[in-house]
């Protein structure tokens, strides 16, 4: 019924903001605006009417969550950073809709979500500053989805990523795309030492880690890159230990996968953090290769994911 036109990889760093405002800052993230600007044209294009933000700033420490107010207007300072963002108006329309459609299908296939369409709840910056650049006329509903999982096992935010495809393309009648909203490695700055890296990536390590990840999925190797993803969210300090990428891969088809990325925003450092904006094809997948549920006591962030 419904379809899942565009996913997406993307970076929220809050310095975006800072690009806009007069200083010393001003235009130096303005590749990444673009890229943001760029991925919002893609969707209106391709008929999207609403964007799904895997949130790796939405922390929750039980079950999934997905936020799907019918509308939410306000100003945003962030709590962990409020000299970035410090008083951003945000505006956008919610889908109660979709919200609700999408958790019903999820807790069906063994994955408890809730929506919450009755809430005070406003997203998070890792929603709102792209909406900022990719929804600025209010054109795209969004439902954001908390991806700062504190006790979850990648296995099942893979299969909770499945599962809202499902929903999508069996029950839903529209277009949304998916957005995994967050960095590969994400070890910030030590403090002090902010502005010395503010283009800057932590450690040679990090930085090399991070390319090679990108070459692979330039080149499609998913497979072996769903195998390493446990071990890279620990060792390479992934955002939200890499939940958002995780349902980005179940959406896909997990290691079934096999499209290239495409590189909308290059990589980049922001205050010791690799960052970048990629789109993935959406291509035909059975879903065989999902990640089976944890069933196990191990570390959810380390524990290798097994296949069905």
């Amino acid at each position: 019924m419904g379809k899942l036109a565009l996913v997406g990889k993307i970076t929220h760093v809050p310095s975006m903001y800072l690009s806009e405002l007069d200083g010393p800052r001003k235009g130096t993230r303005q590749d990444a605006i673009d890229g943001h600007i760029e991925i919002g044209r893609r969707c209106r294009e391709l008929g999207v009417d609403t964007l799904v933000v895997f949130d790796t700033h939405w922390l929750v420490n039980a079950n999934y969550h997905l936020n799907c107010a019918p509308h939410f207007k306000g100003s945003y300072t962030s709590n962990e950073l409020p000299h970035f963002i410090k008083n951003m108006p945000f505006e956008c329309h919610g889908n109660p809709e979709l919200g609700q459609l999408m958790a019903r299908v999820a807790t069906g296939m063994g994955v408890e979500t809730l929506a919450h369409h009755e809430t005070t709840l406003d997203p998070e910056y890792g929603t709102l500053v792209p909406l900022r650049y990719m929804n600025p006329d209010q054109h795209f509903k969004v439902v954001s989805v908390s991806a700062l999982c504190t006790v979850h096992y990648l296995n099942d935010s893979a299969r909770l990523g499945w599962a809202l495809r499902k929903a999508v393309e069996d029950h839903y009648d529209g277009t949304v795309a998916f957005l995994a909203s967050g960095s590969l490695s994400h070890r910030f700055a030590q403090n002090g030492l902010a502005p010395e890296y503010a283009f800057k990536v932590w450690s040679p390590f990090l930085e090399q880690l991070d390319r090679r990840v990108i070459e692979m999925w330039e080149k499609g190797q998913w497979d072996d890159f769903c195998a390493m993803l446990p071990e890279y969210a620990s060792k390479g300090h992934g955002e939200g230990f890499m939940h958002d990428t995780a349902m980005m891969l179940g959406a896909l088809g997990w290691s079934e996968y096999a499209a290239p990325a495409e590189i909308v925003t290059p990589y980049f450092g922001a205050s010791g953090t690799g960052q970048l904006n990629a789109v993935f094809p959406v291509t035909p997948v059975s879903g065989r290769a999902i990640p089976a549920a944890q069933a196990s006591a191990a570390d959810g962030y380390t524990a290798i994911a097994t296949r069905l």
